[in-house]
């Protein structure tokens, strides 16, 4: 499915109506940490655990 600039104007200017103007970098940006966090969550499950280092009694 493919949208066209005109259904990607209709879509903004809904997203403006709902959330104002203000809103908007601060739903970006959330959405971006989201993302990394999630990309950073797969990254990390991919490493093999590491052994806790050994404690030596004294």
């Amino acid at each position: 499915m493919s949208f066209g600039p005109s259904e990607l104007v209709v879509i903004l200017l809904i997203v403006v109506l709902l959330f104002g103007a203000s809103k908007i970098p601060q739903l970006g940006r959330g959405l971006g940490e989201g993302i990394a966090n999630f990309k950073r969550g797969l990254t990390d499950g991919n490493e093999t655990p590491r052994e806790p280092p050994s404690q030596k009694s004294a």
